[in-house]
């Protein structure tokens, strides 16, 4: 019936470069959001520090340094 066969069936190279650029965006992407994690949580370990009372009666301050939920 038809005649067409060897026609490249695939993706070919542009696939291939459509997929490289979305893998590059994607590790970009996480890699920035690992950063911004890294730094909040450092923010959050110094605002602690900051607001444990000086005098250091009890090692841990008397509170619990993590945040609970509310609501």
């Amino acid at each position: 019936m038809g005649e067409g066969g060897n026609l490249p069936i695939g993706p070919g190279v542009w696939g291939f470069l459509a997929l490289f650029v979305l893998a590059i965006a994607l590790w970009l992407l996480v890699r920035n959001m690992n950063a911004r994690l890294r730094r909040m949580a450092y923010r959050e370990h110094e605002r602690l520090e900051a607001e444990r009372p000086a005098d250091g009666d009890q090692p841990g301050g008397g509170e619990d340094p993590r945040p609970t939920e509310q609501g």
